[in-house]
């Protein structure tokens, strides 16, 4: 008797989606409501994958996080705490994460090169260095358009950045996220307060005068395109359809709607607001979204004072994240990746902080197509090398991909212009952390 194949009988949203074109459709949705559009659509999204990025932008110390070194001279004040995986210890400010060690993926081992932000941070956003005049598309541009819909009012890459004008990271935001795939899949940014403004219409003016100027817009800004084939043309009209199904959806964005309790659990931080706010709306349908905090993981001057606040705030965050995902039946279809850009030095500088380290360095994985409870790679006795598996950003790009059903090594089709993949040189995912 054959085994049968669970995969086999899922609904794949897409293929669903594009044979209701076929006169099946019509009958598809007259078995006495039980595939009502309202009714597909719920099962579409509770069914799709999904991708929340913790950006932990400044970069963190594996140190304090997730590859303690109790009695080394590299450790610092802090010790370790055992967890629910034996013989598995994270640093002590983090119990809550220590609580939850079986739900988690832990890599001890990334090892790549910049040593700045900037650079680092476009690497691991992008996933191969630059290839100037070409500019790769970023993971959440990548993720919008292989995960979302275009048709969707709610926007396929969401970044949520409450701090705009954050030190180095605030180069690579103006830079161009979405590269060769164009505006439509760049990032809908918000951040600072917890909703959208100005979302609602004149009162002078009527909803038909809306409807109306738009379609004239419409008309003539595609007429413009297709007649001169501008891209320029082409990314406004993106843009313009961004906007318009972002009006529509802007409840989504308000956390005044969301139990006052569910705030209070994230802590008043804005990253713990803003991870809420990711997590409400990846529940309603949102493929991607990154939530950024300016720089505040850049610790060159008294680290372990700061990191005594900044560590806590960051173990409950992911508690409450992982758990709220887990309870809400969430987490096996949505992936939550946890970093930064590199490490932190094994040793202290004179004022007393640690300097960045990309030679040996740690991150934190969770849900869809994650295995639970691993620990993969490992650092020598004081953190300063890679002394088990060394992975680096083609590596994690790879493994992000085959976790949400992405093949990794899919060609770009780009007329004209060199052959890009979504991960060069055939790059292996990280397997052990692989469900």
């Amino acid at each position: 008797m054959g085994v049968c194949n669970q995969d086999e009988h899922q609904m794949h949203r897409r293929r669903f989606l594009q044979g209701m074109g076929s006169g099946l459709g019509a009958s598809m949705f007259s078995w006495s409501g039980l595939m009502t559009p309202k009714v597909f659509a719920e099962i579409a999204k509770q069914q799709q994958k999904r991708c929340i990025l913790l950006w932990l932008c400044g970069a963190p110390s594996q140190f304090e996080t997730w590859d303690p070194k109790p009695g080394r001279i590299t450790s610092g004040p802090f010790g370790s705490i055992p967890t629910k995986l034996p013989g598995v210890h994270f640093s002590e400010l983090m119990p809550q994460c220590a609580s939850i060690a079986d739900q988690l993926a832990i890599i001890r081992s990334m090892k790549t090169e910049p040593t700045e932000h900037f650079q680092a941070i476009d690497l691991l956003n992008r996933g191969a260095a630059p290839r100037p005049p070409f500019v790769r598309p970023t993971l959440g541009s990548v993720l919008g358009e292989q995960l979302g819909q275009l048709e969707s009012p709610i926007p396929n890459f969401i970044l949520l950045d409450p701090c705009p004008e954050g030190n180095e990271f605030k180069s690579f935001k103006a830079g161009n996220w979405a590269g060769w795939l164009g505006a439509e899949y760049g990032p809908v940014r918000l951040g600072g307060s917890y909703k959208i403004p100005d979302v609602h219409q004149l009162a002078d003016i009527t909803s038909e005068d809306h409807e109306e100027r738009e379609a004239l817009r419409k008309f003539f800004s595609r007429k413009f395109e297709n007649e001169r084939s501008s891209a320029a043309a082409a990314s406004q009209n993106a843009a313009f359809e961004r906007v318009r199904g972002l009006m529509s959806c802007a409840d989504l964005f308000d956390l005044e709607r969301l139990p006052q309790k569910d705030r209070e659990r994230y802590g008043q931080g804005t990253f713990g607001q803003h991870t809420l706010l990711a997590r409400h709306l990846v529940e309603n349908g949102a493929p991607f979204v990154m939530v950024a905090n300016g720089m505040p993981w850049d610790c060159h001057v008294f680290q372990h004072e700061i990191y005594q606040m900044l560590v806590p705030d960051l173990d409950n965050i992911i508690f409450q994240l992982i758990t709220d995902l887990k309870d809400r039946d969430m987490l096996d279809n949505t992936l939550v990746v946890m970093m930064g850009e590199f490490g932190r030095t094994p040793w202290l500088n004179a004022s007393r902080g640690r300097d960045h380290y990309p030679h040996a360095w740690s991150l934190a994985m969770a849900g869809c197509g994650i295995q639970r409870g691993v620990v993969v790679g490992a650092t020598d006795a004081d953190g300063i090398e890679v002394a088990e598996n060394p992975f680096n950003e083609r590596n994690l790009f790879a493994t992000i991909f085959t976790a949400l059903g992405i093949d990794p090594y899919q060609a770009y089709d780009l007329p004209g212009l060199p052959t890009f993949h979504r991960v060069e040189k055939e790059a292996q995912p990280i397997r052990e952390v692989l469900s």
